[in-house]
């Protein structure tokens, strides 16, 4: 059939051809020359170019465990003018371009594969506008969740796409990023009103048209949900136009432990068919509540437990918590206990937050790495019992968090980076826990995206039709491959 005749070739192309591919990648790549850089210092000064090995080593890595991949060089531009004419110039010398914004991503998508330069965007930190009364903000690439929050909060709003790391608002519309918000607010695709673009060629695209900001659109394709997780692989975001939303008036924290997550799960799913407007529902397995317990001075009981957020007014949220309590005491649930006071809620939600940081000093000089599947509700137990079968099997601690309001979970693996058994043994991990997730309908990736680690998996996951659509987006509006080359979709596929 079609799905086995293209897996096939992509098979063949993998293993045969994948050494070949990058020497005739290498040599077909233009190469950046003194005169080149020269040029490009020209348009951004050159304060803003730099060789430095410190830089550029630091801009060819992010979170994952894939090793660094240095770039030739990081350029770091001031507006979209400056995005532009590198754009153009990178182009014609048919220079790879890799977009940076924080490097908080998690599948390697920063990585210079083929060299060329990274476009490092935090520089462009403009908050353009804010239309409170339309509840939207505009902002340049360089512009962190964080620093918005902070900007709009004194007019009562807050944007709650909340992913845990310092992330650049146009780095999650690169990723599609989530977080523990998602369950009330949506993701990215959802709160994204408008984009500008730079393309390969340096042509400046807005998405919804220029300076425009409807709530809801037909007109044409939907060119914003296209760039929204392209990762960098079509052109480079440089302005966003995001919904906001305002900030509750009154937000109680819960928690309850359970015997089981079956037990935990199942106190999810009765929460949400009852329809409270939960801001958060996270779950932690019980090695991740020890590992909290020691990072964030917590004493919470070690069993799978579920951290719950409620928002509305005072009364409303009262209401909610006492509802959640019953559902949660129904199912099994132990010591539940809410708060509405901040400094308590900020207490868990920080701890929450710190989770990858709690892991990581568990066990100092190990390299962290984090899954990201997602799969229906129904299968969550099932699917994270499965994850501690493969974690046995394997004999590697398991701590497990996760947005289970939408089936989201993640779980966090370490190993010796100078230990390729260790290492070979975390991506089998992940890849038998994504394969499982997809078998059940789920996916691969739930926010962190494809990346370089996952390209293998999104084959697999959309198959042959979805597949060949997609390289021809890529190929048409990026003919030269230039643009983050090797990510999301392999480059062989693409000759």
């Amino acid at each position: 059939n079609a799905e086995y005749f293209f897996f096939k070739q992509w098979y063949q192309r993998r293993v045969r051809g994948a050494f070949w591919q990058q020497v005739r990648c290498l040599s077909t790549y233009g190469k950046l020359t003194d005169h080149i850089l020269s040029s490009i210092g020209d348009i951004v000064g050159p304060h803003n170019v730099t060789t430095s090995e410190s830089a550029r080593n630091l801009h060819g890595t992010d979170e994952s465990f894939h090793p660094t991949q240095a770039p030739d060089a990081v350029v770091t531009p001031l507006n979209t003018a400056h995005v532009s004419e590198i754009m153009r110039l990178c182009h014609l010398e048919r220079i790879p371009v890799i977009p940076f914004g924080t490097g908080t991503g998690f599948e390697g998508g920063v990585g210079a594969m083929y060299g060329g330069l990274s476009l490092a965007l935090h520089k462009m930190t403009e908050i353009v506008e804010v239309n409170s009364c339309d509840f939207d903000a505009t902002v340049r690439a360089g512009v962190t969740r964080h620093q918005l929050n902070d900007w709009i909060r004194a007019d009562g709003l807050h944007f709650p796409i909340d992913p845990g790391a310092g992330a650049s608002v146009c780095g999650m519309c690169s990723t599609s990023a989530s977080g523990t918000n998602a369950v009330r607010y949506g993701t990215m695709r959802e709160n994204v009103l408008n984009l500008e673009v730079v393309l390969a060629d340096g042509t400046v695209l807005h998405t919804a048209g220029e300076g425009r900001r409807p709530k809801k659109t037909s007109a044409g394709y939907n060119l914003t949900n296209l760039f929204v997780g392209s990762e960098g692989t079509l052109g480079v975001i440089t302005q966003a136009t995001v919904r906001l939303h305002g900030i509750p008036e009154a937000t109680a924290a819960a928690i309850s432990s359970f015997e089981s997550i079956q037990n935990a799960v199942d106190a999810v799913v009765e929460i949400l068919q009852c329809g409270l407007p939960m801001a958060r529902i996270e779950f932690l397995n019980s090695d991740m509540i020890a590992a909290c317990n020691g990072f964030s001075g917590l004493d919470l009981t070690e069993a799978p437990t579920l951290f719950l957020e409620f928002i509305g007014s005072p009364a409303g949220v009262e209401e909610q918590a006492m509802l959640a309590e019953e559902l949660c005491v129904g199912n099994g649930g132990e010591n539940f206990a809410w708060a509405t006071e901040h400094s308590e809620r900020e207490k868990l939600w920080k701890a929450r937050h710190n989770c990858w940081y709690a892991v990581k000093a568990q066990h100092p000089g190990k390299h962290a790495y984090s899954t990201d599947v997602v799969v229906p509700i129904s299968h969550l137990p099932d699917t994270i019992v499965h994850c501690h079968e493969l974690a046995a099997d394997m004999d590697v601690p398991l701590p497990i968090v996760g947005h289970v309001g939408d089936g989201n979970f993640h779980c966090f693996l370490l190993s010796d980076q100078g230990c390729p058994e260790e290492v070979i043994k975390i991506k089998d991990f992940s890849r038998a826990l994504a394969l499982r997730a997809q078998s059940v309908g789920g996916s691969c990736t739930g926010e962190h995206g494809i990346g370089l680690g996952k390209r293998e998996l999104l084959i697999k996951e959309v198959g042959p039709g979805a597949m060949s659509t997609m390289i021809l987006l890529k190929k048409s509006l990026d003919p030269k491959l230039i643009m983050n080359p090797g990510k999301v979709i392999a480059l062989d596929h693409l000759e």
